[in-house]
């Protein structure tokens, strides 16, 4: 193996693939070099001369320009790279067409069929606060009645859940609107076989004006309980859980189209192999999905900045392209409006495996989404309505990003690290490594180790084995690290001020 890697024949940078020591001499895409100085694994080496205002050139496009003269074999990175971007842009649609080939139904997995005609890959119960005031009587009823779920006298049921949060009262606008919108697509998540509501009587977010948010408060799946209104809260959330365990629990998996499944796309604590590995990987999955009917769903908006044509120019039409524009657009102007710049990113973590700039962060983002059209973009939290590649307007946050595509409905998480991380959602979360040091040193955390592509194992090759693997997830037969660990939780998009 070359532990250099010219990941485009444009690319006037490398990429240590391990770490090398000074004074080394390696061959690259046609460029003998001798490192100036030790470059640790993830970060970039000149492959040429770059003069002072001269793009560096990374995945075939600019992700900066030089701010000071690069040697070849030396080392690149924010002492001499900065960012080209600004403010809002003016785009201009051009679109691209689909690389994608449908290949029908495609396999099945087991899952629970709801009465809506959706399909769950677990079979839980929920209990959602209208209001952070009552997280504690949530968890507490959690906790109950999952000790009657792990003596068998609960069905089917998978575990009682409290996913709890610090809002609901004292906030106005649009957060008061985002509280409500997260909550109530997570209310309609069919992993969730039924859903205990629990308010508290007196916050902003009325269990009246909630059941209008959630349209089919009458459906049966869901029980509700204003703490204040009741002698002893605790024996009356049992009794309600009780009668949703009695209906949710005679429900038994069975065999449903991988069409039906809706897969959400993160990354988190990223590094300089997470373009190369880990979400290349995930775009192939997404295209496997995608061609056998399925949907995949990508978020995290300030993480295509720089990388965003290649998302809008693979939209179906030039209104989905329009969504786009201002989806990006919007979350530029979020940023300015609170007198911040929108290149703030990446994060020391990043900068540490090897990420400078935005552009190059978002180069490697996007690549989750992989080559196919995008036939929608969603509002926060919005559900998802189309099969096929999904943008949804969310933040980079991880808990917050991962939230917000489980609110829209995504059954899993497919969410790639370069440095690791415990974090689970609300849905199976499953983390897949960059490398194959993270996959061994953080086995109680890492589900899947995509390190295995700079050691000879083809993309198409672990794709197929990582679409089996999300199948057994789906199908129950597996459960994912943060699950063994009970690592789950939610956070909801907050903005303007809190009285």
């Amino acid at each position: 193996m070359n532990p250099l890697l010219r990941i485009h024949p444009t690319d006037n940078v490398g990429v240590a693939l391990e770490d090398l020591e000074a004074g080394q001499t390696l061959s690259v895409g046609g460029f003998e070099i001798t490192l100036a100085e030790k470059i640790a694994r993830g970060h970039k080496v000149a492959l040429s001369e770059i003069a002072v205002g001269q793009n560096v050139i990374k995945y075939g496009s600019p992700i900066g320009h030089a701010i000071a003269r690069v040697c070849p074999g030396g080392w690149v990175h924010s002492h001499n790279l900065k960012t080209n971007l600004g403010g809002l842009l003016e785009y201009t649609y051009q679109p691209v067409p689909s690389a994608i080939a449908s290949k029908g139904e495609g396999p099945t997995f087991e899952g629970f069929k709801r009465p809506n005609g959706d399909v769950g890959i677990r079979n839980e119960l929920w209990i959602l606060p209208t209001v952070g005031c009552v997280n504690h009587i949530a968890e507490a009823l959690a906790r109950r009645f999952n000790e009657k779920a792990q003596r068998g006298e609960a069905g089917s049921i998978e575990g009682v859940y409290a996913f709890t949060h610090p809002y609901g009262c004292s906030q106005l606008g649009e957060d008061h609107a985002n509280t409500r919108k997260a909550l109530a697509g997570l209310a309609h998540h069919p992993n969730a076989g039924g859903v205990l509501v629990i308010g508290l009587g007196c916050e902003n977010n009325t269990m009246e004006s909630f059941k209008e948010a959630l349209g089919d408060a009458e459906s049966g799946r869901y029980r509700f309980l204003i703490s204040q209104q009741v002698e002893d809260e605790m024996e009356t959330g049992l009794a309600l859980l009780g009668e949703l365990a009695e209906i949710a629990g005679k429900v038994q998996r069975e065999p449903v189209p991988v069409s039906k499944l809706r897969v959400g796309l993160k990354c988190g604590g990223s590094d300089g192999l997470s373009g190369i590995t880990a979400n290349p990987l995930v775009g192939a999955f997404s295209d496997l999905l995608v061609a056998s009917g399925g949907t995949t769903v990508l978020t995290e908006v300030p993480e295509m900045f720089g990388a965003e044509t290649l998302l809008m120019n693979r939209c179906v039409s030039r209104e989905v392209y329009k969504k786009a524009v201002d989806m990006v657009n919007g979350f530029k102007d979020y940023f300015l409006r609170h007198n911040q710049v929108v290149y703030e990113n990446p994060s020391p973590g990043n900068k540490d495996g090897g990420i400078t700039t935005l552009e190059e962060k978002s180069l490697g983002c996007t690549q989750k989404g992989g080559c196919g059209p995008v036939v929608d973009v969603l509002g926060y939290a919005e559900p998802l309505k189309l099969p096929g590649l999904n943008l949804l307007d969310g933040p980079g946050n991880d808990i917050v990003a991962v939230t917000d595509l489980a609110a829209s409905g995504a059954h899993i998480i497919l969410f790639t690290t370069g440095r690791g991380t415990p974090l689970g959602g609300c849905v199976p979360t499953m983390k897949i490594a960059t490398n194959s040091e993270l996959a061994r040193h953080k086995k109680n955390w890492i589900d899947f180790d995509a390190g295995e592509l700079i050691h000879g194992t083809t993309r198409e090759e672990l794709a197929a084995r990582l679409f089996l693997d999300v199948l057994a997830v789906a199908s129950g037969r597996k459960k994912t690290q943060a699950e063994i660990n009970g690592f789950r939780e939610i956070a909801i998009f907050k903005d303007g001020v809190t009285l």
